[in-house]
Order: structure tokens, then sequence, then C-alpha cells
């Protein structure tokens, strides 16, 4: 999706999308670089957008690891679908709240690690408790959520829910952001 289309559709459903552009390279490395990929076999990704941030999971990932991709947007999915041709990679179109069916369905008790790009600061907030909620019960024990944020408003939410919270900022990114590193 080029970043005009990408615009388009943030405009359209800028409370689900949270932002008006996509993330750039640095933003998606420094998230991914929080992952412990050697000893993740089900990563999971909330708010995949376009598939930036997932096309950077998968190249870090196991061969023999999975990929549950959760995007509520019907335009995005389609264009993960199109766009990424990896097996590795199942593309949900359902909200995050859903997670341990999605983690049953495929074999799994729990998550290793999520990624999330969700934007808990223009959501409900009742709809932003219960995913952080689902979150927390559905990742192992050591594993980490990471969580993209263009402020740190929501900080206080995460820390209902997680003992730890590393900050990192990356200002390459446009606009500047911060990639929190949660975990109990």
């Amino acid at each position: 999706m080029n970043k005009l289309k990408f615009l388009g559709e943030s405009l359209k459903n800028l409370r689900t999308v949270g932002t008006f552009t996509r993330s750039s390279q640095f933003l998606c490395e420094k998230m991914v670089s929080y992952v412990d990929f050697d000893n993740s076999k089900i990563i999971v990704e909330l708010g995949a957008g376009d598939g930036v941030v997932t096309e950077h999971i998968l190249k870090n990932m196991r061969e023999d690891a999975l990929l549950l991709t959760f995007e509520v947007n019907e335009k995005f999915c389609n264009t993960i679908r199109e766009k990424i041709k990896d097996p590795r990679v199942k593309v949900i179109e359902d909200s995050a709240e859903k997670l341990p069916e999605y983690l049953a369905q495929y074999g799994f008790e729990k998550a290793d690690n999520i990624v999330s790009a969700i934007p808990f600061v223009s959501l409900p907030e009742e709809l932003g408790k219960r995913i952080l909620r689902t979150s927390v019960e559905n990742l192992k024990l050591g594993g980490r959520f990471i969580q993209i944020n263009y402020s740190l408003l929501a900080k206080k939410l995460y820390e209902k829910f997680f003992k730890n919270i590393e900050v990192h900022f990356e200002a390459r990114n446009m606009p500047p952001a911060f990639v929190l590193e949660c975990f109990n």
C-alpha cells in the first residue's frame, strides 16, 4: 500500500488506525529488536496495519515459528494477504480480544511475544483494557509486549497490566515515536 492510500485509509478510520503515516524502517527495526526471536515459536502482532512491521517480524523469525497478525481493517488485511506470501503468517481479520481462540486454533496455549501498534489512546477505554488484559493473560511468563506510541499518555494504562515497562525513543520516525517494552 502506498503512502497516499495509507493516508486515505487512516483518515477514514483514524480511531482504529491511530496514525497518518506508516512506521519507518527505523521504528520497525527498533520494535522488533526487543523480541526474543531465538526462543519464539509463536509471535502475535496486534494492529498490523498494512504489514510494514509484519515484514520486519518475518525477516527475523525462525523458520519453524508462526506469526498471528491481527487487524480489524479489511483493506489492510487484503493488502497484507496480497503483499506477503509467507506461510508462517496467518492474517486474522478480527479483534485482538479473541487472541485466546486463535492461539488454541493453531495449537498454542500462550504467545511467546506480542508486538502491538494498536492505538490505545484513541480506543474506547474499556476496549483497550480488555485487549491488554487478554494480552497479559495469553503471554508466556518472561515474554514481551512491545507497544508503539506517539506519546506517553497511555503509559499509566500499561502500568495497570505490566510490572515492568522500559521506554525507548525513536526520533527518526515521522512523527517521532516511543516503543514500550512491557513484561511481568
